[in-house]
Order: C-alpha cells, then structure tokens, then sequence
C-alpha cells in the first residue's frame, strides 16, 4: 500500500471516530429537547396565569408598588443574560449575547447604568475575557434547570430591586433568553419583567376578547397582596426563561450535530473516492513496472541470443 493511500486511510478512520461522536450527541440532544418542551409546555400557562393575577391584582389598587410602579427618572437596570453551560449548539449563545449587548448599549443610551446578571458558563466567559463587571453570577443547571434554580437566580435581582440605587439597586428588570418556537426556530428575546406595564395585552388577534378583570377585596392590604406575589412573579417567569433557553439549546445542539454527522459523511465518501484513486494509480504504476521489467528482460534475453 502506498503512502498516499495510508494518509487517506487515515483520514478515514479519524472522520469516522469522529462521526460516531457527533451522531451519539445528536440522539442523546434529540431526547433531551422532547423533555425541555414538556417542561416549557407545562410551565408557561402558569407564568402567564401569574402574569395575570399580578396585573388584576395591580390594577385593583391604587397602591405605589415596585411591580407596577416607574420610577420618574430611572437610573440603573438589571439585566439577566441566560446562556448555556457548554457549547456546540451553533449560533446560540452568540446570539443571544449579542441581544444582551443591545440592550445594555440602548439602556446606557437613555442614561442607565446596567447591572449584569449572567447565567451559564459561556455568557460568563464572554463577559469575563472583556472585563466587563458582572453582579451575579450562576451556572451548572443551564441543561436541565429547576424550579430551585430559577430561585437562585431571582433572589439577588428581587434583593437589587428593593434597595436604593445609591446602594446598588436598580429600577427596572429586564431579561434576554432565548425563545423555543419551534425544532428548527429559536429565537433570542429581550424583554422587561418589572415594571410591569398594565396595559400590555398578549393576546393575539385569533383570542377571543378578556373578561373585564373583577374587583377585588384585599386582606391585609393590597401592598401585602403585592408583595407577595413579586418573588414568586420574577421566579415564575425566569423559571419559564431557563426552560425555553434549555430547549433551545438542545434543539440547536441537535441541529448543529446532524450538521457536523452530514458533513463527516460527505467527507468520508470524498477521501474514499481519492484513496481508491490512488491505490488505482499504485496498481497502475506496478502493473507498468513489471511489464517494464518483463520487456527489458525479453530484450536482454534477445540480445544475448544474437
């Protein structure tokens, strides 16, 4: 066997070793997205139903509360990147870091400061590498999140909310995941958590129109009602966040690895077809050396005969 053939054979079985790699990180993301869409599937109606008993809630009163209130000339802002512990999903985390950093640049455009908020390895790396200052930081359920997680994460934004911004607290909430809708779409999206905006109707056109909210009766009192329900409002919707971050990112990791499986293919057919072509060239050659051989013998031979 020639030299060139030996390289391509080489070749060959290192794409292949890899192929099987990328095949098995496929299957096992493929299985692990139809688990994060369940999960996605069964905490969102509870997010939204919260979403809208705190709006009832606040529209019911006419209480001054950090859920509904503006703060007349806001000056500093939470914002929670949510990224994935490890790579291989494609544009994933790019994507959702480059929404993160436009959001902070419009927010420091209106005259903010912007205090980060970053889960997963790969949004702390980047902000890391840059020396950008991070208030917090979480990582190592990006996967397979909790409701505990999700609690975690909450507890020291609720905290920066309920303090002064001299002392380093923030006025608004804002929050950048990356949405699931769909096995091939992920969409990244940025959104403010609080305040909350009362007139902000989710609804689409196909819905039938909302019931007028009821009138409500509140013990002890509506800031207590308010109070309340914040903690578990900021945690239900990240909560749901981390769910749709981690479905989009095994559905991009499955997309990407049929990618990587599909190209190693086509690879290993390539080297295939150039390794018979030169062990066929090597054939070519030796078959032309021995009848080369055998003419110069026969010509010898003739020679001697004279």
């Amino acid at each position: 066997m020639g030299a060139q053939v030996r390289v391509y054979k080489r070749r060959i079985r290192s794409v292949t070793a890899t192929k099987k790699i990328t095949k098995a990180m496929e299957m096992i993301a493929a299985s692990r997205v139809v688990k994060a869409q369940r999960q996605v599937a069964a905490s969102t109606p509870y997010a939204d139903e919260l979403t809208r008993a705190v709006t009832a809630v606040a529209s019911g009163s006419d209480v001054q509360h950090p859920i509904t209130t503006e703060v007349e000339n806001p000056t500093r802002a939470a914002v929670l990147l949510i990224t994935s512990d490890r790579g291989l999903a494609g544009g994933y985390n790019s994507n959702a870091i480059k929404a993160a950093e436009k959001l902070t640049a419009r927010l420091q455009g209106e005259g903010k400061g912007v205090a980060s908020y970053v889960v997963g390895r790969k949004g702390i790396s980047y902000y890391g590498f840059r020396n950008q200052p991070i208030a917090e930081s979480f990582s190592g359920f990006t996967d397979n999140p909790t409701y505990a997680d999700a609690k975690a994460v909450a507890a020291p934004i609720i905290e920066a909310l309920e303090l002064e911004t001299s002392e380093g607290g923030v006025d608004e909430i804002h929050i950048v995941y990356t949405e699931f809708v769909s096995m091939m779409t992920q969409n990244p999206v940025q959104k403010r958590l609080l305040p909350l905006s009362l007139d902000d109707d989710s609804s689409t056109e196909d819905e039938a129109p909302k019931e007028v909210p009821p009138l409500y009766d509140f013990e002890p009192s509506s800031e207590g009602v308010l109070d309340a329900l914040l903690p578990r409002y900021v945690e239900s919707r990240i909560y749901n966040a981390l769910l749709q971050s981690a479905a989009s990112k095994h559905a991009a990791t499955r997309r990407a690895m049929k990618s990587a499986t599909d190209n190693a293919d086509d690879l290993i057919k390539s080297l295939t077809r150039l390794a018979n072509a030169a062990r066929q060239a090597d054939i070519t050659q030796e078959i032309s050396e021995i009848v080369g051989g055998a003419n110069a013998l026969a010509d010898a031979n003739a020679g001697s005969e004279r």
